[in-house]
């Protein structure tokens, strides 16, 4: 897949020396580099070499950039760690990179408040140490938390491991600092519980996908570290049929983890070749979860036995993260395999049968293994489709995952949970906004980015 050709006019290309004046020697013009910052994580490519990389380290540079970008109608893709999978940060040909890997600065942990204030570029699971210092964590938990950064996971809402018990990013965020098109900054949001000043532009520009601003700098919420020791448990299913009708169960009971993943037995046994762990090997599926608090024993238990009401043929519980950390690995070890043609979809959870009985029609149909990996307590499901290093295998791949997303829209669901539209989704917009949201919401791209310069033709 490649991104839309963007032709920059003349006078951008003099004004580089205007750019280099203004920021320095943060200015990237070394093609090496600037190939090497124009992908993410996702399988999108770039059509060809940006103009300049910017490698901001304060917000003035942000601003300084996107003025510079502005008035001489130069497209920008915004990237932190570059790990999304949406194609989102893809370099566009002739355009400007701005990069927010070196604004990793934590700002402030206000403990009494159970806040703290961070730089964009700041990477989650250095937030959520150093949090756990002083008694709290950081709520949010992508599968890639040890390299993406909390500006990206803003900027995509990104969801995770722990979505069931504590919500997707958005739950988490206070107050951002956010630079817009035109170079000016703005500060949404407060540090209260409540606040109902004017519109809520803070919930506007998350998962904005960097769309209508660039987000520089947030506030957001931590929590107490839960009491006691957490319980791990496991169970395997012949049927992933039954291991949905599982997590619905588990999902409507009383005893509630805070982490309920799936995955199937394909990706279990390439997990395993990549990295060893000890996963069991299903026959069809196994459900990880994970209880925290007081009773987090008793309620392993109590799911476990949920789990085997409902079909499953093997279950255990233990102490320590070693699955979990075993499924944090899907996304390399599938990704190690070639198998890079996946999705991101969600559907409500009592719809999680439905889905996986669906999803193995549309293998049989097509013809084609899909493996599934699934925060599955919340329903977001990433299925992975089996294709030949080819760009027609990847298109037909493509085509599988269209049938797939049709699948979850008929079931209630989204095209997206987590990642993003970025690039990658664009062309199944449609499919889940008619025409007036999609007139409404880019309305209000208009109204923030006149000239269409940031993340152009992406997100909305």
């Amino acid at each position: 897949m490649e991104t839309t050709t963007r032709t920059v006019r003349p006078p951008a290309i003099a004004a580089l020396d205007e750019l280099q004046q203004l920021i320095g020697e943060r200015v990237v013009l070394d093609p090496v580099q600037l190939a090497r910052a124009s992908r993410d994580s996702s399988r999108f490519q770039p059509a060809g070499l940006p103009l300049a990389l910017v490698r901001a380290e304060s917000t003035e540079d942000v601003s300084l950039a996107l003025s510079w970008a502005h008035a001489h109608s130069v497209p920008v893709s915004v990237r932190g760690a570059g790990t999304g999978l949406a194609g989102g940060a893809v370099a566009y040909q002739g355009g400007l990179v701005l990069s927010l890997e070196r604004m990793d600065r934590i700002v402030e942990l206000d403990v009494p408040n159970c806040l703290a204030t961070v730089q964009a570029g700041v990477v989650t699971a250095d937030l959520d140490a150093a949090a756990r210092e002083h008694g709290l964590f950081f709520p949010p938990d992508p599968a890639s938390a040890q390299t993406s950064t909390i500006g990206g996971n803003i900027a995509t809402n990104a969801g995770g491991l722990r979505c069931i018990a504590h919500g997707v990013t958005r739950d988490a965020v206070a107050a951002l600092e956010v630079v817009l098109a035109d170079g000016r900054i703005i500060r949404t949001g407060a540090r209260t519980r409540k606040n109902v000043v004017g519109l809520d532009l803070t919930s506007l520009f998350v998962g904005s996908e960097g769309t209508l601003g660039v987000i520089t700098a947030a506030t957001v919420r931590l929590k107490p570290v839960p009491p006691g020791r957490p319980r791990t448990f496991r169970a395997s299913f012949d049927s992933i049929e039954a291991a949905g009708r599982a997590v619905t169960a588990i999902a409507a009971g009383t005893a509630q983890p805070e982490v309920l993943e799936l995955l199937d037995a394909q990706s279990v046994a390439i997990i395993e070749q990549y990295s060893p762990s000890g996963l069991p090997m299903p026959k069809a599926a196994v459900l990880i979860g994970q209880t925290v608090g007081h009773d987090a024993a008793e309620a392993a238990e109590v799911l476990v036995a949920v789990c085997r009401t409902h079909g499953a043929v093997e279950v255990g519980t233990s102490e320590g993260d070693e699955l979990l950390e075993a499924r944090r690995l899907a996304n390399p070890a599938l990704t190690a395999q070639g198998l890079r043609v996946s999705c991101d979809v969600g559907v409500p959870v009592a719809q999680l049968a439905a889905m996986f009985h669906g999803i193995g029609e549309i293998s049989e149909r097509h013809r084609r293994r899909i493996s599934i990996v699934a925060h599955a307590g919340d329903g977001n499901l990433h299925p992975t489709v089996e294709a030949g290093d080819t760009p027609e295998e990847h298109r037909l791949a493509e085509g599988v995952l269209d049938d797939i997303t049709r699948l979850a829209l008929s079931l209630g669901g989204t095209i997206s949970g987590e990642h993003g539209i970025g690039a990658v989704k664009h062309h199944e917009l449609h499919l889940q906004l008619d025409a007036g949201l999609l007139e409404v919401q880019r309305a209000v791209k208009h109204a923030l980015d006149p000239k269409q310069i940031l993340t152009p033709g992406r997100g909305i």
